[in-house]
């Protein structure tokens, strides 16, 4: 009995032995591995890394974040240009296939609502700065973040809209009542801003990247590229919403539907201006989105794109991501056509133009934003 006692115990010391060994040997290769690969991020010295190249540990993750109120157009080629008769024999709309990335873009044009808030903060800003401070550096950031510079004499009150322009646009016009209500008013929150020139919409996206990103920032989240104005390729594609040669963003050649309705805000007939609905801007998003989900691509207001302006952009920018920029013409495109327009304006394919620092009651914007992710395909 005690002989068979005593080789149990010394079959028990031979396997805890054993399972002392094993623990050490594991934790001998975990201490080896750490030391000679788990710490290569940090300072990446040669006995961290081992000589070889296995790039910066540490780094943190990316994933797209889609704003509010934006959607993602995905990337694609597109013959951009006129898709029906030149009737006004300008040429200055030339056929070109080209390709473009993917990106966002805003569902609806920016409203009044959604510029009040950058008004208001502005206001906020320029306050505190009557007591010391710089204006354009504490409400848009640093010169070298943004790459924005106000111009020379601009001063807080050129971000305001121009309310003015609901009297001066039109000659003998009793446009007071617009003046007086279409900004402030809450009647008008979700119409689109307008009176807002091209220099103020730049400055809008460059206070928007800087409103969101500072929020991400604070919380440990990587950047998301800058807010801006779409280029004239881009806006043109986003319009067309898919469809090749698309005359109007819906994708038929007529203005109404089978049941006679109109299908944007527009100046269907000399002198009627209310047959759509609406007798000067309407709400956004009351009339139908196109294949990308954008509202009022054609019609309500003609809307900024970043592109100057000039009758061969076509010829003179690239098949890629074509954006024509001149900064010595003060000349600036705008697309879509506006409720004072007719349906001629409101095609796919026609181009217009305003000077950069003229505000109007016809044009306000919206904003995209490059997507940083596959060339193809989407996460959304």
């Amino acid at each position: 009995m005690q002989l068979g006692n005593r080789a149990l115990m010394m079959i028990n010391n031979r396997m805890m032995r054993r399972i002392y060994l094993l623990g050490l040997l594991v934790a001998c290769l975990i201490v080896g591995w750490a030391c000679g690969r788990g710490g290569a991020g940090s300072s990446g010295n040669l006995g961290e890394t081992r000589g070889e190249l296995i790039g910066v540990k540490g780094r943190k993750g990316w994933r797209m974040h889609l704003p509010i109120g934006m959607v993602y157009i995905p990337p694609g080629t597109f013959v951009m240009g006129q898709t029906d008769e030149d009737i006004a024999h300008t040429q200055i709309s030339f056929n070109k296939q080209v390709t473009l990335g993917g990106y966002f873009m805003d569902q609806t044009e920016i409203t009044n609502n959604e510029y009040r808030q950058f008004v208001y903060q502005a206001i906020q800003v320029g306050e505190a700065d009557d007591v010391g401070g710089s204006f354009e550096e504490d409400f848009f950031g640093p010169d070298e973040e943004t790459g924005l510079q106000a111009p020379e004499g601009y001063e807080l009150e050129d971000f305001y809209p121009d309310t003015t322009v609901w009297i001066s646009d039109f000659a003998h016009h009793l446009g007071d009542p617009l003046l007086t209500y279409y900004f402030d008013h809450p009647a008008f929150d979700d119409y689109p801003v307008v009176g807002v020139s091209w220099e103020a919409a730049q400055f809008f996206c460059a206070w928007r990247t800087r409103h969101l990103n500072e929020y991400r920032t604070q919380r440990g989240l990587v950047s998301m590229p800058n807010f801006r104005l779409p280029s004239e390729a881009e806006w043109e594609y986003a319009a067309r919403g898919g469809r090749k040669l698309s005359k109007y963003p819906w994708g038929s050649p007529y203005i109404a539907n089978r049941l006679g309705c109109l299908l944007a805000n527009f100046k269907p007939r000399r002198g009627d201006y209310i047959s759509d609905g609406y007798a000067y801007t309407a709400p956004v998003a009351k009339f139908f989105p196109n294949d990308f989900d954008l509202y009022d691509m054609s019609g309500n207001v003609s809307e900024w794109c970043e592109d100057a302006f000039s009758p061969i952009a076509q010829v003179m920018t690239w098949d890629m991501n074509p954006v024509f920029s001149d900064p010595s013409q003060p000349h600036k495109v705008i697309r879509g056509g506006s409720w004072k327009d007719i349906s001629y304006f409101l095609e796919t394919g026609t181009r217009d133009y305003e000077h950069k620092d003229s505000t109007r009651a016809s044009v306000g914007f919206r904003c995209a934003m490059t997507y940083l992710g596959r060339s193809s395909g989407t996460e959304f």
